[in-house]
């Protein structure tokens, strides 16, 4: 019978035939490094719809208000994340960041609201 080494640290294992690691430790360590660009670029997404998430909230603090572009733009607002997409029957686009919306609307205006 061949003996097993860890695939993290290269230890010899010991316990059952198909262990891949010498322990939790290694375990771990090891799964962390595969995963580490996916769990980098969902972790930069969640902080970036986070940010909008707060923007939106702090401009309409009432529950529905208007805004022009230049005050997104200035809070540095990400247009291209949201959470989810509402069209009206009547053809209008909401962009919702999780319970915060916005609609764009003529002349740079974004009407802000939030969902209930």
């Amino acid at each position: 019978m061949e003996q097993q080494t860890c695939l993290e640290c290269g230890d010899r294992i010991q316990g059952r035939s198909d262990k891949k690691f010498c322990g939790d430790y290694c375990r771990n360590a090891h799964n962390n490094k595969v995963n580490k660009d996916s769990k980098n670029l969902i972790r930069n997404t969640n902080n970036r719809l986070r940010k909008n998430y707060k923007i939106l909230s702090e401009l309409n603090s009432k529950g529905k208000t208007k805004v022009v572009r230049n005050t997104l733009n200035g809070h540095n607002f990400d247009f291209s994340l949201f959470t989810s997409i509402y069209r009206t029957k009547t053809g209008n686009v909401y962009y919702y960041v999780y319970d915060q919306g916005y609609l764009e609307l003529d002349n740079d205006y974004f009407l802000l609201i939030k969902r209930e």
